[in-house]
């Protein structure tokens, strides 16, 4: 069960442990036991998580498109980005699918 902030007008604010399906029905003041509507005062805390999950979390909120970076630079060995390149009148796409810019535009390729 998640612990939840209420604010008492009287006694101020205070937290219970209540079921996820009560969450928005106001909780009786431990002090008056008036009843006080639920605020949110902090931040969720996510200290009971492990550090996998943690981990996961933050790779999540980095953005998709944002570029991962390498101490490599272009043209570097080690990363299959500068090896020899063979010179060949076929261009190879990077989903796989070949075109031949030398040969008729309209024809079609097999």
């Amino acid at each position: 069960m998640p612990v939840y902030e209420y604010l008492c007008n009287s006694c101020g604010p205070f937290s219970e442990l209540v079921s996820m399906e009560l969450f928005k029905k106001p909780h009786d003041c431990p002090e008056c036991a008036t009843p006080a509507p639920r605020v949110m005062l902090t931040a969720p805390n996510r200290t009971f998580m492990s550090s996998a999950l943690k981990k996961a979390h933050t790779t999540n909120e980095r953005s998709v498109d944002s570029p991962k970076r390498t101490s490599h630079g272009p043209g570097c060995g080690c990363c299959g980005g500068g090896g020899k390149k063979i010179s060949s009148s076929t261009l190879h796409r990077p989903d796989g699918s070949k075109s031949f810019p030398n040969k008729r535009p309209w024809m079609i390729s097999h």
